[in-house]
């Protein structure tokens, strides 16, 4: 499945083909293999749904005139080349509001993925002013909705630390306290914080140009900016998110930010269908690739694989310590980046690797920082992740940046190398 998206075969077609060549080789006949990949594909159903909804509101925004709001902003801040300190300032400045923007969607305001469609398209102006590698920005929202889950218990941190770390490391016999967890996996969480100062100030630090004719197909500039429908605008991305916190759902907030834009004349009645099908068009692609990877990740579950490629570690690594702790992360690496989500991970790796890491003489928090780390590996950098979905959805509305190359690659390079470094070294020392 890798190597495919790597030659540019479309990630659809690639998850598809590489699900039924797994499930044959995994021994399943072809019928027991496609059913097991039709019946994974409802579970991406409402992600890709909430995306198609969340296309349409960010297309709705595009109209308000908010987009030109925060480009001529920008264009004033860095006119004239007295001002090119000063761009550098407004550079990092958006850099660091977006890095802090995604990592309260994962605690403070946990919309996780669902800010992104919703925020990026209409700075995509900005970032082509300061001429921005979005390659970068890709690291930048990637950083923001990892790390926080790895090391803050709160929000889906929360959710991965205490409901799914902790529960699966007792349930396999590890003694170990919740306050003992954060403390475990800081030290990988560095690798990410490295992993994006590496990003920012060596990888991605040279200007990029981008062109501005196709942003403005997508993010067309308004000449005279209606005032009203800014504001109308901010109450729909306060109401969308609103909604989205009470209910639970991004398609209800995505639907109660549209209706606002509507009932505020923003979008007319009669315009609706057509902002709909731009909407879904821009997150389309996005969408599909979430069904497809649900209905891969069935049949790699299926196949029973993913625990005899955990389990026969034992074998190959004999009694040097060292080396376990790397093949465990690597081996985690692989199966996040097939399943697509560390959260889903951990219920398969904790219950070999635990009982490993005690046969090794692991400490308790070695332990946890082993089986944590294992299971956020991937994640960034995984074709089908959500935490590389989400980025691309944004930076590419308008067809401008390229999923596996400028998302994937540059997070998989970025995070996944640090985290099996820091991730080692946490294991040796704690």
């Amino acid at each position: 499945m890798l190597l495919l998206a790597l030659l540019r075969v479309n990630v659809v077609v690639a998850l598809t083909f590489s699900a039924i060549l797994g499930g044959l080789i995994g021994g399943m006949p072809l019928t027991e293999t496609v059913a097991a990949f039709e019946s994974g594909l409802g579970g991406g159903a409402t992600t890709a749904l909430s995306y198609a909804m969340l296309g349409t509101f960010a297309v709705a925004i595009s109209r308000s005139g908010i987009t030109d709001v925060l480009a001529q902003k920008v264009i004033k801040r860095i006119s004239g080349h007295e001002n090119a300190a000063a761009a550098t300032g407004v550079k990092y400045s958006v850099l660091s509001i977006l890095v802090l923007l995604a990592i309260s969607s994962q605690n403070a305001i946990p919309v996780h993925i669902a800010f992104i469609p919703i925020v990026i398209p209409p700075l995509l102006h900005v970032f082509a002013k300061l001429k921005v590698d979005r390659r970068l920005i890709a690291c930048v929202l990637t950083f923001g909705l990892v790390t926080p889950y790895m090391v803050l218990p709160v929000g889906f941190g929360g959710i991965f630390l205490n409901n799914i770390l902790l529960k699966n490391l007792h349930e396999n016999g590890l003694d170990v306290t919740a306050s003992q967890v954060p403390y475990a996996m800081l030290l990988p969480a560095m690798g990410m914080l490295f992993g994006l100062l590496v990003a920012t100030f060596i990888s991605y630090r040279k200007p990029r140009e981008y062109s501005e004719e196709k942003i403005l197909a997508t993010e067309p500039e308004h000449k005279e900016i209606n005032m009203q429908h800014v504001y109308i605008a901010v109450g729909a991305i306060i109401a969308a998110l609103g909604a989205q916190l009470y209910s639970g759902s991004m398609i209800i907030g995505g639907l109660i930010g549209f209706m606002v834009f509507t009932f505020g004349g923003v979008i007319k009645w009669k315009e609706t269908h057509d902002v709909f099908t731009k909407g879904v068009h821009m997150m389309a692609m996005i969408g599909f690739i979430m069904i497809a990877a649900a209905g891969f990740a069935s049949v790699m579950k299926a196949t029973g694989g993913v625990e005899t490629l955990v389990s026969s570690l034992a074998e190959v690594i004999g009694d040097n310590k060292p080396l376990s702790a790397l093949l465990m992360l690597v081996v985690g690496l692989l199966v996040t980046m097939g399943i697509g989500s560390s959260f889903s991970t951990i219920p398969i790796l904790a219950t070999i690797y635990v009982p490993l890491c005690l046969t090794f003489g692991f400490s308790p928090l070695a332990t946890v920082a082993i089986v944590g780390t294992a299971a956020a590996l991937g994640d960034a950098g995984s074709p089908a992740s959500d935490s590389t979905l989400g980025p691309t959805a944004g930076l590419n509305a308008d067809g401008q940046h390229e999923h596996v190359w400028e998302t994937v690659v540059p997070t998989f390079i970025h995070y996944n190398m640090p985290l099996i470094a820091f991730g080692w070294l946490a294991s040796m020392i704690l």
